[in-house]
């Protein structure tokens, strides 16, 4: 049976930015840059049961307008089933709210930021683990991403290990094992994305003693979107045999060397989680 990757859609953007450049699924899709048969959408507010992880071989889950605090009935069927994706091992990348409900399955703590909203392009940081991991690695040390969000991941959950930070957010970027990701910051967004979200808080902004028009001037490229790139890549590993015999061999780049650890967990690591491999290879 082929294994899919599946996006599981937690919510929409605006109605007016889904006429103009369409919506949060379609976003990461693009920037995964796989073959549409590749990918299926989940919604994970809809009638039907989550997909069995069995049939996985990867899963990225989307920004949403809601809060995970809301503790809404559809919210915490996908935490209970994202718990149970990492317990399986299914490669997984979580994006803002995505993010904050792979910490809240995982036990970590979200909740209001206690400085209020982050919102337009801002500086994030990779931290040493950050700059050695397969997903993050090859990002500059130091690169503008775009964010808007008002709830953080305010403690990690046991055993994960803290990736990238700004100034405004410590949690940017986590990892749970070796291929189990959280990102506060959206690699999907482009330009007009983001310069939609800062205008369409310009009261918000105010009340937090900033103003909209700095915020769209100080809105600049952002090369985040790599990360979808790279975890696509990840996902295509199980559907390039010709490319197998790399993983294994010779110099590595950030994607070889996640697969080639996951070789060596699956070898015999004595804890954490390691990646799924005949998901992967």
């Amino acid at each position: 049976m082929q294994r899919t990757l599946v996006i599981l859609k937690t919510g929409s953007t605006f109605p007016d930015l889904v006429e103009q450049h369409g919506d949060f699924e379609e976003w990461v899709a693009e920037g995964l840059a796989l073959a549409n048969e590749s990918v299926s959408v989940f919604d994970a507010q809809g009638p039907n049961p989550l997909p069995n992880p069995d049939a996985l071989a990867a899963v990225v889950v989307t920004g949403a307008h809601d809060m995970v605090t809301e503790h809404a009935p559809w919210s915490e069927t996908a935490s209970a089933w994202l718990r149970e994706l990492v317990g399986r091992q299914v490669p997984t990348l979580g994006i803002c709210y995505g993010h904050q409900l792979l910490a809240h399955a995982l036990g970590g703590e979200v909740g209001y930021h206690p400085r209020g909203s982050e919102v337009g392009t801002v500086s994030v940081t990779l931290l040493p683990a950050g700059r050695k991991d397969a997903l993050l690695g090859a990002m500059p040390r130091t690169f503008p991403a775009y964010a808007t969000h008002a709830q953080s991941v305010l403690e990690l959950p046991s055993g994960a290990v803290r990736l990238a930070e700004s100034e405004f957010e410590r949690n940017h970027a986590f990892r749970v094992g070796e291929c189990v990701w959280g990102v506060q910051f959206h690699p999907e967004f482009s330009e007009p994305v983001i310069r939609h979200y800062v205008d369409r808080q310009r009261d918000l902004l105010a009340k937090q003693g900033q103003t909209a028009e700095q915020l769209i001037e100080a809105i600049e490229p952002s090369p985040a979107g790599r990360i979808l790139q790279q975890f696509g890549q990840l996902f295509e590993k199980r559907f390039a045999p010709a490319k197998r015999s790399q993983a294994h061999t010779g110099s590595h780049g950030p994607l070889e060397a996640l697969l080639a650890t996951a070789l060596e967990v699956e070898r015999g690591r004595p804890e954490g989680i390691s990646c799924n491999l005949h998901q992967l290879v």
